[in-house]
């Protein structure tokens, strides 16, 4: 009897054994693969999002920058104008008129003026 108690022995170590090793060989995985796939697809919206808004803030840096270039062109043709208007100014007073007009032969005859009346 004694050698049946050492087989039994011996095929419970075997199983405990056994069982001990299909326990060390499963391994659990520390994400399903339901998981990974919304992780991917959570990271890709990640990443497109940032792509997406770095892309917006180079077109705002770009629209800004001509509109700058723009607003100095605008200034520069208010400053042209303005000199252009001071030198109509100048050019268009009535002793330069008088002056060009003398060089150029027109005399002034008081006799000879016609009143007209608006209507």
């Amino acid at each position: 009897m004694s050698s049946l108690a050492r087989k039994f022995q011996q095929q419970q170590q075997v199983e405990r054994t056994v069982q001990e090793q299909s326990i060390v060989k499963t391994k659990k995985h520390w994400l399903t693969p339901g998981e990974k796939i919304i992780g991917v697809v959570f990271t890709g919206l990640v990443c497109f999002g940032a792509v997406h808004l770095i892309s917006n803030q180079a077109e705002i840096y770009q629209v800004n920058k001509e509109m700058q270039e723009v607003q100095i062109s605008i200034n520069e043709l208010k400053k042209v104008n303005s000199d252009l208007q001071v030198q109509v100014s100048e050019l268009s007073s009535y002793e330069r008129i008088y002056k060009k007009a003398t060089q150029m032969g027109l005399v002034k005859n008081e006799n000879n003026v016609k009143v007209v009346h608006e209507k």
